[in-house]
């Protein structure tokens, strides 16, 4: 990209408020083509003669600023007059807005002494070949916009009545040119709208609009209005037993949305910020919300721009509305980033999270611009010496990295890599993949293990001690399982790219046998399900076998945290107990998938109990209602109920593997997929004592059917089985 612009800031600081930057100018002749370049230091909204140049929202995105800063491209020849007014509104966006709600980030503080920058180039051809190029310079006009304040986790304050003074010439700064890059992730957009289910009235008096899903996104309302009048609400995921509003757990966010009405109809909605809610608080509004009418108000669900590509259905509705959470848990933290969850003051990209995620986030959806985009930031943010943050863009500070967060470095790569069989993203991403399993050699204090730091364990695990939320597998041996595996992954990744990967394969021998030397017993369910499932243990079966033990000893429920619960049912089903697999699925009680559902929930929570049983809360600290990590149960129910598997050797599906386990308990489950190569469904039917499989596959497909396997080509295909309870 050619720049021949300059970055262009308001002559005094705005403040909360967001400034409008604005060009007029006048076309020479009838233009061909025009095309708008741009980026901005926060989030910005552009539109030319009162049109938005385009449907993306929050642009230009968050990234890893002191790297990489996004700018886009747009055709806007069908918007120009001969007269005409560009104007850009620039928020504080993630660049500028103070994110850290708990803890103190010099990065952040630095980004957010930077002014509202705008940087843009409109490049005009006309029909007779001649061109013309409007750059941000001093010609643009900069004034005070109706936006009075925006930021991301405090909401926006917007006066529709409010007259700026006289805009004045917009002056020159040095910005940031070298860390500029084309748009690389998929634009964010608005994609649903939702109604209010219902209107009602708390025991407290307040007015309550439930819409009856989590979303995350902004509200939008139309109002009659006089000037002056003044719409108010407030954003919650959830009430209180008593059936009070309650967002006690969105902690320092003040989550506001606050409009001052002009006179006559008026249809307002936030345009530099988000919410994530299901419920809204009706503070004001004229003639009051009882009256309005609920086609008044409007939930507008954003979320990056994806094709979906996946879906579960069964028969047990509990199980489809835990997918439905699951798919929604998705679409609310696939916002430019995987977030850990989009309301209370946190919203970060957390690698923890997203490597539990990725392999069902790549069958649900096609994500592979997500997270090249976001890997690309992780790359970026790596340390010299291997280190990988434990949110991405990395903004938080730590000393160290944390096994199976840091491990993301690794993991998603290979993953998005099985999923969609595209070498040049893992060619792209291998050296960091590298670098970070050097970077564990380098701090552990014990020679092939990784041992001497602090992790955040299998967090949030059920055997937790009390004051913990790291669950009570040691650390040492989570860091060390993870070790193994990466390396591991390293080593298949090499050997996809024709890399030499020896010293991988010799360093991950050593590996195996120090943890083995290190840990022949297991404590807790993680450990039995690391131990099994990564290949460390000696026996893998006998830890499989002591991992049911431990499960039917604990009533048959889970224990396990952020760790383990991932590869649980896996391991579970792997090694001979795919029955108890299917009880910890279908277990309505705490702990479990589906006692979330059993109240109420639309999305998946952060906590097992995020609502106790008796009605409380788990906390007001760290309690969020749409944390999509447990989700993941869902790429066992693809690969192992349906059986729907990647062949790592024919990656993106160009091979699969398909072997069904039906559970008697349910009547029929069916789930299909589109890859790259086309879409495979895998469904099967209790009929008459027998399994009925019905299969289609675009490619070449190695199919089990109760213990049998062939190999069939492309096509559709039935099977029959006898029915064991």
């Amino acid at each position: 990209m050619n720049w021949n612009c300059s970055w262009i800031k308001p002559a005094k600081d705005p403040g909360d408020g967001v400034p409008a930057f604005e060009k007029q100018f006048t076309l020479k002749m009838p233009v061909k083509k025009a095309v708008l370049s741009m980026t901005a230091l926060g989030t910005y909204e552009a539109s030319i003669n009162g049109t938005r140049v385009s449907q993306y929202v929050l642009a230009p995105g968050w990234t890893s600023y002191k790297h990489r800063l996004q700018y886009q491209t747009y055709d806007v020849t069908g918007l120009l007059q001969e007269e005409n007014s560009l104007t850009i509104l620039v928020g504080k966006g993630w660049y500028r807005s103070p994110l850290m709600g708990w803890q103190h980030s010099k990065d952040q503080q630095a980004l957010m002494k930077q002014p509202a920058g705008l940087f843009a180039q409109l490049e005009l051809t006309y029909e007779d070949g001649t061109g013309e190029i409007i750059t941000t310079d001093e010609s643009w006009t900069v004034s005070d916009s109706c936006i009075r304040f925006s930021e991301i986790y405090d909401g926006e304050i917007c006066d529709a009545a409010f007259e700026p003074d006289e805009a004045q010439p917009a002056v020159l700064f040095d910005g940031p040119t070298g860390t500029l890059i084309p748009q690389q992730g998929p634009e964010i957009r608005e994609q649903e709208h939702l109604f209010p289910a219902r209107i009602f009235t708390t025991p407290k008096g307040e007015h309550i609009l439930d819409f009856g899903q989590e979303v995350t996104g902004f509200l939008q309302v139309t109002v009659t209005a006089q000037k002056g009048d003044v719409v108010d609400v407030s954003f919650g995921e959830v009430l209180d037993k008593e059936g009070n509003f309650y967002n006690d757990n969105y902690r320092g966010a003040k989550a506001q949305y606050h409009y001052i009405c002009r006179d006559g109809e008026q249809t307002c909605k936030t345009r530099l910020t988000f919410y994530g809610f299901r419920y809204i608080r009706v503070n004001q509004f004229p003639g009051g919300p009882e009256n309005a009418g609920l086609s008044s108000f409007t939930a507008i669900a954003v979320h990056s721009q994806m094709e979906r590509t996946g879906n579960i259905r069964c028969s047990d509705p509990m199980i489809n509305r835990l997918f439905s959470n699951i798919i929604w848990g998705q679409k609310g933290n696939f916002l430019d980033v995987p977030t850990d969850c989009p309301q209370r003051d946190e919203r970060f990209g957390w690698t923890g999270d997203a490597q539990v995620f990725v392999r069902t986030a790549c069958m649900n959806y096609d994500v592979e611009q997500f997270f090249a985009k976001w890997l690309g930031d992780m790359a970026a943010d790596q340390g010299e010496d291997g280190f990988v943050g434990h949110v991405i863009p990395d903004i938080l500070p730590a000393k160290n990295g944390s096994a199976a967060w840091g491990d993301a470095a690794v993991i998603c790569p290979w993953e998005v890599y099985l999923a969609y069989g595209n070498p040049s993203l893992l060619e792209t991403q291998y050296d960091m993949m590298c670098k970070w399993v050097s970077y564990i050699g380098s701090v552990t204090t014990t020679p092939f293990l990784w041992t001497g730091c602090e992790h955040y364990g299998d967090w949030l695990g059920l055997d937790a001690p009390v004051g913990s939320y790291k669950g009570s597998s040691r650390e040492d041996f989570i860091a060390s399982a993870f070790y193994a595996y990466s390396a591991s992954l390293v080593i298949k990744a090499g050997k996809a790219l024709g890399k030499d990967t020896a010293p991988y394969e010799e360093l991950y021998k050593k590996i195996v046998t120090a943890f083995r030397e290190t840990y022949p017993t297991y404590h807790t369910q993680t450990e039995c399900v690391l131990a099994a499932h990564f290949r460390l243990a000696r026996d893998p079966q006998k830890a499989a076998d002591q991992l049911a033990r431990m499960v039917a000893e604990n009533g048959v429920r889970l224990q396990t945290g952020f760790v383990g619960t991932p590869y649980l049912l896996h391991t579970l089903s792997e090694f001979g107990y795919p029955e108890m697999a299917y009880t910890l699925l279908l277990r309505r009680e705490y702990p479990s998938w589906l006692y979330p559902v059993t109240k109420g929930a639309t999305t998946i929570w952060e906590h097992w109990d995020g609502v106790m049983e008796n009605g409380d809360f788990w906390s007001r600290d760290m309690n969020s209602f749409n944390h999509y990590a447990y989700g993941s149960v869902a790429d066992w129910i693809y690969g192992v109920c349906a059986g729907i598997r990647p062949v790592e050797d024919a990656p993106g599906y160009e091979k699969v593997k398909i072997a069904p386990v039906p559970s008697a308990r349910l009547e029929w489950l069916e789930a299909s997929l589109k890859t790259r190569h086309g879409q495979i469904i895998s469904r099967w039917t209790q009929e008459d004592g027998m399994w009925r499989y019905e299969i289609t596959t675009p490619v070449e497909a190695e199919i089990t059917i109760a213990g049998e396997t062939q190999t069939v080509p492309a096509g559709s295909y039935l099977f029959f089985s006898p029915v064991t309870k």
